[in-house]
């Protein structure tokens, strides 16, 4: 069995950090995670701002469509998959187009024609089945879960 008490740690290390407070250790693993991508992106085509463009404090249940105006929600049930678009101007609806794949929701040209958004879905989705509904203007798709108990197994006999 490994170690663990002697490598990489060693007793000034383990007592700092049964000294530290829960914001000294979050600030402490940001300033790590920030000088990691950072040295990763150097010479890359990734903005320098990047990483400030995530925020935590977001919930992962709604996403965020500051840019085109939409504030979707998206819950899932046992079969199904929700995804609520407000819809505040009825013209919308002449001239939106939806797509989804296996795990997105993509909708485009609301409000503006050349608006373009991505909605996660929190679970695999069958290919067909979707249904969208407009009542008090909100547009509700509903789409049917896909249970896919599928999986195969990875020989790893041969690796050592």
């Amino acid at each position: 069995m490994f170690p663990w008490n002697s490598f990489p740690f060693n007793k000034d290390t383990k007592k700092m950090l049964e000294q530290m407070k829960p914001a000294e250790i979050e600030k402490y693993v940001q300033e790590m995670m920030g000088k990691m991508f950072s040295q990763q992106t150097q010479g890359s085509s990734v903005p320098p701002d990047f990483l400030k463009s995530f925020d935590n404090t977001i919930n992962p249940s709604q996403e965020r469509n500051h840019d085109v105006g939409l504030q979707t929600s998206v819950f899932e049930t046992h079969h199904d998959v929700f995804v609520m678009i407000p819809i505040k101007d009825p013209n919308w609806l002449k001239e939106m187009k939806l797509f989804y794949t296996s795990n997105q929701l993509i909708i485009e040209h609301i409000p503006e024609y050349e608006n373009k958004q991505v909605v996660t879905l929190p679970s695999i989705v069958k290919r067909k089945g979707a249904t969208a509904h407009l009542k008090d203007q909100v547009l509700e798709v509903k789409i049917p879960k896909n249970i896919d108990m599928q999986y195969s197994e990875i020989d790893i006999k041969e690796i050592y």
